[in-house]
């Protein structure tokens, strides 16, 4: 085994703790499981918490794989000012008038029903957004006027779960189910203004990503006190996070597919092109794809990723 590699291959999910960049998390499961090729998927600002999908070993090459198209988030949004950085922690840029009706929950429900759907969506400046080669974060900070180009995103649902008193202002504690690149500050910038105010996110929680939700994630504490495992206790299972059909290898077909041979469809339906996981006993080889009657190789993982249940 190769210096700073466990021989730990799995994929988990980390309920990110406030405070801390995802970059830490993987610092923090790094020295938990000793294994030092450890990546995540969907970054997570240090003010939200929630779900953060951790690759381990080889899962790390799920990451680009991962279908999450879908997440779901709970966040308050406080009205009266907008921030710089659509936030609570950036300064306030302009203050308005909340109107009466924002403490009425009917009000409230009507309101936010009517964000949902597709729409073009400004991304804060304050995001990871490239412009010209630089992350448009670092060009809002050094000062420069930043100007996002609108994005496609779709709001699946929108709900209000309570309405709280925050400093004399209404902040609306709501449930947002909504498509990938998507950013929840900018929901809570465009709110305020369709409601004739202006209004921030004051605090943010990721519920789930893709089929993946707080039910299935551990804590930092438990992994730094358990380390490998829990991991293989709480390992997610490979094939269905990525949410694509399963074809069921025998030995003979496993050590085909080792070397590169094609296989058989079998009885998998999965149209022209389409992704299909290779699995063997309780491991995750492969992602191929359909060409005609056989499948070929595309992305292989040798030692296999752990934590399939059929």
């Amino acid at each position: 085994m190769r210096r700073g590699t466990s021989g730990i291959n799995a994929l988990i999910a980390v309920d990110k703790p406030l405070g801390m960049t995802s970059h830490d998390v993987v610092s923090h499961v790094r020295r938990a499981v000793g294994e030092r090729r450890v990546g995540h998927a969907g970054t997570l600002d240090p003010d939200a918490s929630g779900v953060l999908v951790v690759g381990i070993g080889q899962g790390t090459r799920l990451m680009g794989l991962l279908t999450t198209e879908r997440k779901g988030y709970v966040g308050l949004v406080v009205f009266g000012e907008e921030t710089e950085t659509d936030d609570a922690e950036g300064a306030v840029t302009r203050s308005a008038e909340v109107p009466a009706w924002a403490w009425d929950e009917d009000a409230a429900c009507e309101r936010l029903a009517g964000i949902e759907g597709a729409c073009l969506q400004v991304p804060p400046a304050y995001s990871a957004i490239s412009v010209n080669g630089v992350r448009s974060y670092a060009r809002a900070r050094a000062g420069e006027h930043v100007e996002l180009e609108a994005r496609p995103v779709t709001i699946h649902s929108a709900s209000l779960a309570a309405i709280q008193d925050v400093d004399g202002r209404p902040g609306w504690l709501c449930a947002f189910d909504v498509s990938k690149g998507c950013y929840i500050r900018a929901i809570a910038r465009d709110l305020g203004r369709v409601c004739g105010s202006a209004a921030h996110l004051a605090g943010l929680r990721r519920t789930s990503a893709g089929s993946i939700s707080l039910s299935s994630c551990v804590s930092l504490d438990e992994l730094e006190q358990r380390g490998s495992e829990l991991v293989a206790a709480r390992a997610l299972d490979p094939a269905a996070s990525l949410g694509a059909p399963v074809r069921v290898l025998t030995s003979s077909e496993l050590a085909d597919a080792s070397c590169g041979k094609h296989i058989s469809v079998g009885d998998v339906n999965v149209e022209e092109g389409g992704r299909v996981c290779l699995v063997h006993t309780d491991k995750l080889y492969g992602v191929w794809t359909r060409r005609a009657d056989e499948l070929v190789s595309s992305t292989n993982f040798p030692a296999g990723i752990m934590g399939v249940r059929r």
